[in-house]
Protein backbone atom coordinates (compact mmCIF):
# COMPACT_ATOMS: atom_id res chain seq x y z
CA UNK A 1 0.00 0.00 0.00
CA UNK A 2 1.49 3.33 -0.96
CA UNK A 3 1.41 6.45 1.14
CA UNK A 4 -1.38 8.05 -0.87
CA UNK A 5 -3.77 5.14 -0.33
CA UNK A 6 -2.94 4.94 3.35
CA UNK A 7 -3.68 8.64 3.75
CA UNK A 8 -7.01 8.27 1.95
CA UNK A 9 -8.05 5.40 4.21
CA UNK A 10 -7.09 7.41 7.26
CA UNK A 11 -9.13 10.38 6.07
CA UNK A 12 -12.20 8.22 5.51
CA UNK A 13 -11.78 6.69 8.97
CA UNK A 14 -11.54 10.13 10.56
CA UNK A 15 -14.64 11.27 8.63
CA UNK A 16 -16.57 8.23 9.82
CA UNK A 17 -15.57 8.93 13.43
CA UNK A 18 -16.60 12.56 13.06
CA UNK A 19 -20.01 11.55 11.64
CA UNK A 20 -20.59 9.11 14.51
CA UNK A 21 -19.57 11.74 17.05
CA UNK A 22 -22.03 14.21 15.53
CA UNK A 23 -24.85 11.66 15.72
CA UNK A 24 -24.05 10.95 19.38
CA UNK A 25 -24.05 14.67 20.11
CA UNK A 26 -27.48 15.02 18.51
CA UNK A 27 -28.82 12.12 20.60
CA UNK A 28 -27.48 13.72 23.78
CA UNK A 29 -29.12 17.02 22.87
CA UNK A 30 -32.45 15.27 22.16
CA UNK A 31 -32.23 13.40 25.46
CA UNK A 32 -31.72 16.62 27.36
CA UNK A 33 -34.62 18.30 25.53
CA UNK A 34 -37.11 15.47 26.18
CA UNK A 35 -36.37 13.75 29.48
CA UNK A 36 -38.05 10.43 30.20
CA UNK A 37 -40.09 11.92 33.05
CA UNK A 38 -41.93 14.30 30.65
CA UNK A 39 -43.40 11.53 28.45
CA UNK A 40 -47.16 11.04 29.21
CA UNK A 41 -48.23 7.63 30.37
CA UNK A 42 -50.16 5.93 27.57
CA UNK A 43 -52.41 4.13 30.05
CA UNK A 44 -53.51 7.45 31.55
CA UNK A 45 -54.28 8.77 28.07
CA UNK A 46 -56.36 5.67 27.32
CA UNK A 47 -58.29 6.06 30.60
CA UNK A 48 -59.01 9.75 29.88
CA UNK A 49 -60.25 8.90 26.39
CA UNK A 50 -62.59 6.22 27.75
CA UNK A 51 -63.98 8.65 30.32
CA UNK A 52 -64.66 11.20 27.58
CA UNK A 53 -66.40 8.53 25.49
CA UNK A 54 -68.67 7.66 28.43
CA UNK A 55 -69.55 11.34 28.91
CA UNK A 56 -70.35 11.74 25.22
CA UNK A 57 -72.57 8.62 25.33
CA UNK A 58 -74.40 9.97 28.41
CA UNK A 59 -75.05 13.24 26.58
CA UNK A 60 -76.40 11.34 23.56
CA UNK A 61 -78.73 9.29 25.80
CA UNK A 62 -80.02 12.45 27.46
CA UNK A 63 -80.68 14.09 24.11
CA UNK A 64 -82.55 10.96 22.95
CA UNK A 65 -84.77 11.06 26.06
CA UNK A 66 -85.53 14.74 25.54
CA UNK A 67 -86.41 14.08 21.90
CA UNK A 68 -88.83 11.31 22.85
CA UNK A 69 -90.45 13.57 25.46
CA UNK A 70 -91.25 16.33 22.93
CA UNK A 71 -94.45 14.66 21.51
CA UNK A 72 -95.82 14.11 25.03
CA UNK A 73 -95.13 17.73 25.89
CA UNK A 74 -96.94 18.86 22.72
CA UNK A 75 -100.00 16.75 23.63
CA UNK A 76 -100.00 18.20 27.14
CA UNK A 77 -99.84 21.73 25.75
CA UNK A 78 -102.72 21.04 23.34
CA UNK A 79 -104.81 19.57 26.17
CA UNK A 80 -104.07 22.61 28.34
CA UNK A 81 -105.12 24.97 25.54
CA UNK A 82 -108.40 23.06 25.08
CA UNK A 83 -109.05 23.21 28.80
CA UNK A 84 -108.29 26.94 28.83
CA UNK A 85 -110.78 27.59 26.03
CA UNK A 86 -113.40 25.52 27.83
CA UNK A 87 -112.90 27.41 31.09
CA UNK A 88 -113.13 30.72 29.25
CA UNK A 89 -116.41 29.70 27.62
CA UNK A 90 -117.76 28.50 30.98
CA UNK A 91 -116.76 31.73 32.75
CA UNK A 92 -118.91 33.72 30.32
CA UNK A 93 -122.05 31.90 31.50
CA UNK A 94 -121.31 32.10 35.24
CA UNK A 95 -123.55 34.82 36.74
CA UNK A 96 -121.94 37.52 38.84
CA UNK A 97 -122.70 37.39 42.53
CA UNK A 98 -125.20 40.06 43.54
CA UNK A 99 -124.67 41.91 46.82
CA UNK A 100 -127.26 43.92 48.76
CA UNK A 101 -126.86 46.75 51.16
CA UNK A 102 -128.24 46.57 54.71
CA UNK A 103 -131.15 48.86 53.82
CA UNK A 104 -132.12 46.62 50.89
CA UNK A 105 -132.01 43.56 53.11
CA UNK A 106 -134.22 45.29 55.67
CA UNK A 107 -136.69 46.37 52.97
CA UNK A 108 -136.87 42.81 51.68
CA UNK A 109 -137.65 41.51 55.16
CA UNK A 110 -140.33 44.17 55.71
CA UNK A 111 -142.10 43.83 52.33
CA UNK A 112 -143.84 40.49 53.02
CA UNK A 113 -145.31 41.75 56.30
CA UNK A 114 -146.46 45.04 54.75
CA UNK A 115 -148.07 43.28 51.79
CA UNK A 116 -150.14 41.14 54.12
CA UNK A 117 -151.62 44.30 55.64
CA UNK A 118 -152.50 46.00 52.34
CA UNK A 119 -156.10 45.45 51.15
CA UNK A 120 -156.45 43.73 47.81
CA UNK A 121 -153.02 42.19 47.87
CA UNK A 122 -152.32 38.62 48.76
CA UNK A 123 -149.23 37.56 50.60
CA UNK A 124 -146.09 37.64 48.55
CA UNK A 125 -144.52 34.26 47.87
CA UNK A 126 -141.06 33.93 49.32
CA UNK A 127 -138.36 33.91 46.72
CA UNK A 128 -137.09 30.48 45.83
CA UNK A 129 -133.40 30.04 46.63
CA UNK A 130 -131.17 30.36 43.62
CA UNK A 131 -129.02 27.31 43.06
CA UNK A 132 -125.38 28.05 43.59
CA UNK A 133 -122.76 27.16 41.03
CA UNK A 134 -121.83 24.11 43.05
CA UNK A 135 -125.44 22.93 43.14
CA UNK A 136 -125.73 23.37 39.39
CA UNK A 137 -122.65 21.29 38.91
CA UNK A 138 -124.06 18.40 40.91
CA UNK A 139 -126.27 15.92 39.16
CA UNK A 140 -128.42 13.06 40.30
CA UNK A 141 -127.21 9.56 39.48
CA UNK A 142 -128.25 8.10 36.12
CA UNK A 143 -131.89 6.95 36.22
CA UNK A 144 -132.85 3.29 35.93
CA UNK A 145 -135.89 3.29 33.70
CA UNK A 146 -136.53 -0.44 33.51
CA UNK A 147 -138.96 -1.86 30.99
CA UNK A 148 -142.01 -3.85 32.03
CA UNK A 149 -143.17 -7.24 30.86
CA UNK A 150 -146.11 -5.55 29.12
CA UNK A 151 -143.73 -3.34 27.11
CA UNK A 152 -141.64 -6.32 26.08
CA UNK A 153 -144.75 -8.30 25.07
CA UNK A 154 -145.99 -5.35 23.01
CA UNK A 155 -143.03 -5.71 20.65
CA UNK A 156 -143.21 -7.80 17.54
CA UNK A 157 -141.76 -11.28 17.81
CA UNK A 158 -139.19 -10.33 15.17
CA UNK A 159 -137.90 -7.41 17.27
CA UNK A 160 -138.15 -9.20 20.59
CA UNK A 161 -136.46 -12.38 19.37
CA UNK A 162 -135.06 -14.36 22.30
CA UNK A 163 -134.68 -11.37 24.61
CA UNK A 164 -135.97 -11.72 28.13
CA UNK A 165 -137.01 -9.06 30.63
CA UNK A 166 -134.02 -9.83 32.84
CA UNK A 167 -131.52 -9.45 29.97
CA UNK A 168 -132.90 -6.09 28.89
CA UNK A 169 -133.08 -4.66 32.41
CA UNK A 170 -129.56 -5.94 33.18
CA UNK A 171 -128.39 -4.00 30.12
CA UNK A 172 -130.10 -0.90 31.53
CA UNK A 173 -128.03 -1.35 34.69
CA UNK A 174 -124.86 -1.48 32.58
CA UNK A 175 -125.81 1.67 30.67
CA UNK A 176 -126.41 3.57 33.91
CA UNK A 177 -122.97 2.43 35.11
CA UNK A 178 -121.36 3.65 31.87
CA UNK A 179 -123.05 7.04 32.19
CA UNK A 180 -122.07 7.37 35.84
CA UNK A 181 -118.44 6.49 35.03
CA UNK A 182 -118.35 9.19 32.35
CA UNK A 183 -119.87 11.72 34.73
CA UNK A 184 -117.14 10.93 37.27
CA UNK A 185 -114.49 11.55 34.59
CA UNK A 186 -116.10 14.83 33.56
CA UNK A 187 -116.24 16.23 37.09
CA UNK A 188 -112.95 14.83 38.41
CA UNK A 189 -110.04 17.27 38.84
CA UNK A 190 -107.00 16.64 36.70
CA UNK A 191 -104.76 15.70 39.64
CA UNK A 192 -107.02 12.74 40.44
CA UNK A 193 -106.99 11.36 36.89
CA UNK A 194 -104.44 9.01 35.45
CA UNK A 195 -102.52 10.29 32.44
CA UNK A 196 -104.23 7.82 30.08
CA UNK A 197 -107.69 9.07 31.19
CA UNK A 198 -107.06 12.80 30.86
CA UNK A 199 -107.59 12.96 27.08
CA UNK A 200 -110.83 10.95 27.35
CA UNK A 201 -112.04 13.27 30.11
CA UNK A 202 -111.43 16.28 27.86
CA UNK A 203 -113.35 14.63 25.00
CA UNK A 204 -116.27 13.81 27.31
CA UNK A 205 -116.34 17.40 28.59
CA UNK A 206 -116.49 18.72 25.04
CA UNK A 207 -119.37 16.33 24.28
CA UNK A 208 -121.20 17.25 27.50
CA UNK A 209 -121.09 20.95 26.54
CA UNK A 210 -122.91 20.47 23.22
CA UNK A 211 -126.53 21.66 23.10
CA UNK A 212 -128.00 18.23 22.34
CA UNK A 213 -126.21 16.59 25.28
CA UNK A 214 -126.04 19.33 27.91
CA UNK A 215 -127.63 18.28 31.21
CA UNK A 216 -128.24 14.68 30.13
CA UNK A 217 -126.72 11.35 31.08
CA UNK A 218 -124.85 9.71 28.22
CA UNK A 219 -122.19 7.21 27.29
CA UNK A 220 -120.26 6.31 24.16
CA UNK A 221 -120.68 3.24 22.03
CA UNK A 222 -117.04 2.42 22.78
CA UNK A 223 -117.94 2.23 26.50
CA UNK A 224 -120.08 -0.87 25.92
CA UNK A 225 -117.95 -3.67 27.32
CA UNK A 226 -120.31 -5.75 29.48
CA UNK A 227 -120.86 -7.44 31.74
CA UNK A 228 -124.45 -7.78 30.47
CA UNK A 229 -124.47 -5.44 27.48
CA UNK A 230 -121.96 -6.15 24.72
CA UNK A 231 -121.62 -5.16 21.07
CA UNK A 232 -122.70 -8.56 19.79
CA UNK A 233 -125.95 -9.51 18.06
CA UNK A 234 -127.81 -9.74 21.38
CA UNK A 235 -126.49 -6.37 22.51
CA UNK A 236 -127.46 -4.69 19.24
CA UNK A 237 -130.95 -6.20 19.54
CA UNK A 238 -131.25 -4.82 23.10
CA UNK A 239 -130.23 -1.35 21.91
CA UNK A 240 -132.83 -1.52 19.15
CA UNK A 241 -135.55 -2.49 21.67
CA UNK A 242 -134.58 0.25 24.13
CA UNK A 243 -134.46 2.82 21.35
CA UNK A 244 -137.93 1.71 20.19
CA UNK A 245 -139.30 1.94 23.75
CA UNK A 246 -137.86 5.42 24.26
CA UNK A 247 -135.25 4.51 26.88
CA UNK A 248 -132.34 5.76 24.80
CA UNK A 249 -131.65 8.05 21.88
CA UNK A 250 -128.55 8.31 19.74
CA UNK A 251 -126.56 11.04 18.07
CA UNK A 252 -123.14 11.39 16.50
CA UNK A 253 -120.65 14.01 17.67
CA UNK A 254 -117.38 14.03 15.78
CA UNK A 255 -116.25 10.43 15.39
CA UNK A 256 -118.18 9.31 18.48
CA UNK A 257 -121.56 7.63 18.54
CA UNK A 258 -123.22 9.00 21.67
CA UNK A 259 -126.07 7.17 23.41
CA UNK A 260 -128.31 9.30 25.65
CA UNK A 261 -130.46 7.94 28.44
CA UNK A 262 -134.03 9.12 27.80
CA UNK A 263 -137.10 9.27 29.99
CA UNK A 264 -139.88 7.00 28.67
CA UNK A 265 -143.00 8.67 27.35
CA UNK A 266 -145.99 8.14 29.62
Amino acid sequence: MDVKQAGSSLDSLISSFNTRIAELQELVIARNMYPASSVTDLKAVDAALKAMELQVQAIKDRLREETLAIPKAKKLIEASLRQQKKLQSMSVHVPERTTFSNSEINNRSILPEASNQLPGFGPLKPEEPVATHKEKKGRSPPPLWYITAAELDSLSSYMRGRLTLDKVNAAINDMAAYADSNFQLITAPKKKLAENLWEKALELRDIAMTESIKGKHFFLETDIKGPSLKLDNTGKAILTVLRHLGRISETRIGHHRVIILSKPQT
